[in-house]
């Protein structure tokens, strides 16, 4: 069937699926296709997919399902013009990754799809990373830390990597321990020592894991408190210098 016929075949239809999208992607990459996507790579568009897939945790947080529906459908493109590229190259599909993660939810489920006796969260956690571990032939708790990706963002790969070593039944401190260190590493700081920035941050990002919460949610949620404040102060007329971080940061008037 030539291009025309296979657009031919799209525009009449009312409605459509995923193997759709990977007939209109498939399309728009073709030779006689839109310009700018038949020179897009996996390197080109690794912001696109990162910026979309923020866009999906904004749709989350806003609760809206049309938002989300949107959102999700931007990042779905993304997954499939990433595999339409791997098609071109004759590695794999979208039926090939479809495959894959299927095979790996059947595998990490042994206590659905197979005689696993795993009845609590934790249990299924525990099988889950023990799977995870002989899959990825991870033989030490190293390879368990450097396998964490390093385009994370980077208090969460800190808290990330916590976790991870905890696991290794190596203590990083308790919660008054760590909270001594965070101040002395703060003082050091204040006294020249640029150097303790990044130990300070990551210490923040243990004592986030030893109190079970999210660094990097504690974070988001603290900047949109912040610029919040900042336009309230700024709507009071009162001086913007006249208050430090604290003040700013507590400000509920």
């Amino acid at each position: 069937m030539d291009l025309e016929q296979r657009i031919a075949e799209i525009l009449k239809k009312d409605s459509y699926n995923v193997y759709d999208l990977c007939e209109i992607v498939s399309i728009l990459r073709s030779e006689k296709g839109c310009p700018w996507d038949k020179v897009q790579t996996h390197e080109t568009l690794k912001k696109d997919f990162l910026e979309e897939t923020y866009e999906v945790l904004d749709a989350i947080d806003s609760s809206s399902v049309e938002m989300l529906r949107e959102e999700l459908g931007d990042v779905l493109l993304q997954v499939v013009f990433h595999a339409d590229i791997e098609r071109d190259n004759g590695s794999f599909d979208l039926d090939d990754v479809s495959d894959e993660v299927c095979k790996k939810l059947i595998l990490r489920h042994p206590h659905v799809f197979g005689d696993v006796d795993a009845d609590t969260v934790d249990k299924v956690l525990t099988n889950w990373d023990k799977i995870k571990k002989q899959e990825k032939q991870q033989e030490t708790y190293t390879d368990t830390l450097k396998s964490v990706p390093k385009n994370f963002p980077a208090l969460m790969r800190a808290q990330k990597l916590s976790k991870r070593a905890s696991r290794a039944e190596i203590s990083l401190g308790d919660t008054e321990s760590l909270c001594d260190e965070i101040a002395g590493a703060a003082k050091a700081i204040a006294q020249g020592d640029r150097d303790k920035l990044g130990n300070l941050l990551f210490m923040c990002a243990t004592l986030a894991q030893a109190t079970d919460l999210d660094a990097e949610q504690a974070l988001m949620d603290t900047n949109n408190a912040f610029i919040e404040s900042f336009e309230k102060l700024e709507a009071s007329g009162d001086r913007l210098d006249s208050k430090n971080i604290s003040e700013l940061l507590n400000n509920e008037n």
